[in-house]
């Protein structure tokens, strides 16, 4: 494993899921809810800043690695899921929204290995349509985990809202693309 600043970067947002997570497990006397909402979006987004620069400086500083490669898109998926959970346990969004958008997440996870065992892999590379839901899940998940309205007129959770049930329609589209893709290649190989 390559000790590097975008590895050490891409291990610090794993790590930092527990601390994620157990926030809304503090008691009340330690933090109020609102304190809970304010810290776990700052860990969030700063995790999710930290996803594009980890991949900003292999690049730059010619430190990309297999290991990286790997490691990098787990870290996202682990966060996101964290998140994703959270939010449900929270009553902030429908179960079913997460099970589309981590379901997706694992199929194609999935389908990216085989497709890569097969040698195949560069047919499924990240579309357009993949980038558009993680900018729009990216965006929606920091919303619905501050909650409380800024100002008087601007209500993160309606606005977040509608950006994961817009993620999770990207999701549908982005998995049935990868799958179109896939799928001549399943009955190729069977």
């Amino acid at each position: 494993m390559p000790f590097n600043l975008p590895n050490v970067l891409t291990w610090m947002r794993i790590l930092a899921i527990p601390l994620f997570v157990g926030i809304f497990y503090f008691p009340p006397t330690w933090l109020s809810q609102s304190e809970q909402n304010l810290i776990a979006t700052i860990i969030f987004t700063v995790a999710a800043i930290t996803d594009w620069l980890d991949g900003y400086l292999a690049r730059v500083l010619h430190q990309t690695s297999a290991f990286g490669a790997f490691l990098d898109p787990v870290a996202d998926k682990l966060m996101v899921a964290a998140a994703l959970i959270v939010l449900v346990y929270l009553s902030r969004l429908d179960a079913l929204i997460a099970f589309i958008i981590i379901g997706r997440e694992i199929t194609i996870s999935a389908l990216r290995e085989w497709m890569a065992q097969i040698g195949k892999g560069k047919n499924l590379a990240v579309s357009f349509l993949g980038k558009l839901k993680t900018t729009s899940q990216m965006a929606a998940i920091p919303l619905l985990l501050y909650h409380e309205k800024i100002g008087e007129n601007f209500n993160p959770q309606e606005v977040g809202t509608w950006l994961i049930y817009l993620a999770a329609i990207l999701t549908l589209w982005s998995m049935a693309y990868y799958l179109k893709v896939a799928i001549p290649q399943a009955i190729k190989h069977g």
